[in-house]
């Protein structure tokens, strides 16, 4: 009988040098956070169904969709809708009023929030602090469809710039039915709206330094330009170079709802884009797969942009993405 009980014992006892298998390490961890991973669910349904899912529309862009017939019942016509986008007229118009807008942005958008965190980050009453974060802050809350109509009354014939200019003895001028005025305003007018909420991710950043490091610089005779341009800005590095590959990721990629609201055809010279192009085939002339294969190669071009950008950020700093 006790010969049984040590057989039985025996066998139980697990060695103390196994290691648990990755099933066994998946159990353990999923165990132990199982309600974090509860709260995860829906953001990955989300997601899944709506961002992922509708993937399987591009397809289409490889077809002569037809909504009767479906997804896969269509007739395939391979890269016909592409080589047609190639060749057409509005290709290279399209590329570069989309590129030197974005440029625009990047050139002067990107530094904006960045150097106002920069001046905010040295003011030392904290009231006129919290009063321009306000300010500014407010822009990004107003509806896109508020901001135009603002930008369309300042800019109308008897908008508050043309009071100005007529009593300057200047002439009368319509802002947003000449081509070349259109990518001023769309630059500036974005600024104004971003700049403020743009701003707070470079606050975080910078609530992060430590004060004993301007201690140190002002005990060795630095002033607020060499704190600046030694400390903080080098503190809040990593978070600039992320920053600024997501939007290098994005130059092909405009904000579609203000230039629609904005743009007519007197201004499509400048401001017709990629974006608004796949907008007036897909919806207005009912071409789907054309529609899809445009947009199709500006994600394409996009994530190609993206991974050259990170590859660059890798070898010149330590800061990338992945």
């Amino acid at each position: 009988m006790s010969q049984l009980n040590i057989t039985k014992v025996e066998k139980t006892i697990v060695p103390i040098n196994q290691k648990p298998t990755r099933i066994q390490r998946f159990k353990k961890e999923f165990n132990r956070g199982k309600y974090v991973y509860l709260m995860l669910l829906p953001v990955i349904l989300y997601y899944v169904i709506f961002q992922y899912w509708p993937m399987i529309g591009v397809v289409i862009g490889f077809q002569n969709y037809i909504p009767g017939l479906g997804f896969f019942e269509s007739p395939w016509v391979g890269f016909k809708h592409f080589t047609d986008f190639f060749h057409s007229f509005y290709f290279w118009r399209l590329i570069k009023n989309t590129f030197i807008l974005n440029f625009w942005l990047l050139i002067f958008g990107f530094p904006a929030p960045i150097i106002l965190a920069l001046l905010l980050n040295e003011v030392r009453q904290s009231w006129f602090k919290r009063t321009v974060q306000t300010v500014t802050y407010i822009p990004h809350f107003i509806s896109m469809v508020v901001i135009v109509g603002i930008i369309k009354d300042f800019t109308a014939t008897d908008g508050i710039i043309n009071q100005l200019r007529d009593l300057l003895g200047r002439e009368t001028i319509t802002f947003l039915q000449i081509p070349e005025y259109f990518r001023t305003i769309y630059v500036s007018s974005d600024i104004w709206q971003s700049i403020g909420w743009s701003s707070i991710i470079y606050f975080a950043a910078l609530s992060a330094v430590d004060p004993n490091l301007y201690e140190a610089a002002e005990m060795d005779g630095a002033g607020r330009f060499r704190k600046m341009w030694h400390i903080t800005l080098p503190a809040i590095k990593p978070t600039i170079v992320i920053l600024l590959i997501l939007t290098i990721g994005n130059l092909l990629s405009s904000g579609f709802e203000k230039i629609l609201l904005l743009y007519q055809p007197l201004t499509y010279e400048t401001a017709d884009v990629i974006s608004t192009y796949v907008y007036r085939k897909g919806i207005e002339d009912s071409s789907f797969s054309f529609a899809t294969a445009v947009g199709l190669f500006n994600t394409v071009v996009n994530f190609v942009l993206l991974i050259i950008a990170n590859s660059i950020s890798k070898k010149v700093s330590d800061n990338s993405l992945w």
